[in-house]
């Protein structure tokens, strides 16, 4: 029996933790953010970036991490209005896989893109602080940022970021998704 070789063992692979490049944390301007109100609020993502702003005038008031559409998935950039808020969303398209124990297998997850592992089941999970800003389900709300895109078309915010993007925005506010 011949001894096993390096070259044999076939390709490292690279942990998962060193493909991403770690985000900046949100940053908030307290002095910017009193002056925020729902009538000179804008919201500003940044898909390369994957970054949102929320502007007042020239002044960001906050600046946070993002996850938005993955490849099967994208954001689509544009221009467009708040058209309506829910502080709890459910959807029949996001939501968890889970075991027949219940016990979750993959969060996060949007039938429209993610496969369902063998021997699981789809259990819708409500999101909070949904703003949807398309008839299509284009929306920002809070939810799991892993650090690159990985949501289905959605904007994902950072759950102590969403209250206060959501306090100080109303139906009609504008949001530009720009590349």
């Amino acid at each position: 029996m011949c001894p096993a070789r390096a070259e044999d063992a076939g390709p490292v692979l690279t942990p998962p933790a060193e493909l991403t490049v770690p985000q900046d944390p949100p940053k908030v301007v307290p002095r910017v953010l009193d002056l925020a109100t729902p009538e000179n609020a804008r919201i500003i993502v940044s898909l390369g970036r994957q970054r949102v702003y929320l502007r007042v005038g020239d002044e960001v008031a906050i600046d946070a991490p993002v996850s938005t559409g993955k490849r099967r998935a994208q954001t689509p950039a544009g221009d467009y209005r708040i058209l309506e808020k829910s502080a709890t969303h459910a959807s029949n398209q996001h939501g968890d896989f889970v075991d027949p124990e219940g016990r979750p297998v993959r969060q996060g997850v949007s039938t429209r893109v993610d496969p369902a592992p063998s021997g699981t089941v789809f259990v819708v999970v409500p999101v909070q602080y949904h703003l949807r800003l398309d008839e299509a389900g284009l929306a920002l709300h809070a939810g799991r940022l892993p650090g690159y895109p990985a949501a289905d078309t959605a904007v994902r915010l950072p759950a102590d970021v969403a209250p206060l993007v959501y306090q100080r925005v109303k139906t009609g506010t504008p949001v530009t998704i720009e590349e």
